[in-house]
């Protein structure tokens, strides 16, 4: 019963993502989710008590997502020029592999929602620009780079270059693919990032 459970949570996220992808813009409401599923809005909130957490379901998809490969990048790449580009270009495929996330992480389809997950959505961007910030910092330790413009100021620059593509993405309606041209772009980011002690 259980796994029958998940099963049906599952696939009403991921109805849920399809439909933050192919509607660009558009409130999703209960009703119409219930339809693409197959169920009645009955059904739905037997498995999420409330719209909002449906979309918890969607954030913590993401989070999972992204932290355990940044985590495994740490973990495995010593190099830190490597680790940054990783780490962007994770999240960047990412996006691009999952449109209607991104409407998400843009808190595109969250208006009207509630605070409490555009927090969410605040501290996924958060997580990342601080695990940047610990990797920017340990290449003076084990590579003696420092950051061109200062630990805290180039993680924040990374971080708006993520979030201006995937904003980009969203906005240009999942034409503009956020890889589109970021390797020409990390090359030139790479030789100005960081300088030699």
């Amino acid at each position: 019963m259980s796994n029958k459970k998940n099963d049906r949570r599952t696939q009403i996220l991921q109805a849920l993502a399809q439909m933050l992808e192919s509607s660009p813009g558009a409130r999703i409401t209960t009703a119409a989710l219930a339809k693409q599923v197959g169920v009645s809005e009955a059904a739905l909130y037997r498995h999420f008590p409330s719209k909002a957490k449906m979309f918890e379901g969607l954030i913590e998809f993401i989070e999972e997502s992204l932290f355990t490969r940044i985590n495994r990048i740490v973990q495995e790449e010593s190099n830190v020029i490597a680790r940054i580009e990783m780490i962007v270009t994770l999240v960047l495929g990412f996006a691009e592999q999952n449109p209607g996330m991104c409407r998400l992480l843009t808190a595109d389809a969250l208006a009207g929602e509630t605070e409490r997950l555009r927090v969410r959505i605040t501290q996924v961007f958060d997580r990342i620009e601080t695990q940047l910030k610990q990797v920017i910092r340990e290449a003076d330790l084990k590579q003696g780079l420092r950051p061109a413009m200062g630990v805290a100021p180039c993680a924040n620059f990374l971080i708006a270059i993520i979030e201006g593509k995937i904003r980009h993405y969203v906005r240009s309606e999942f034409k503009v693919k956020p890889m589109e041209i970021w390797p020409e772009q990390w090359t030139v980011l790479a030789q100005n990032l960081m300088l030699n002690r």
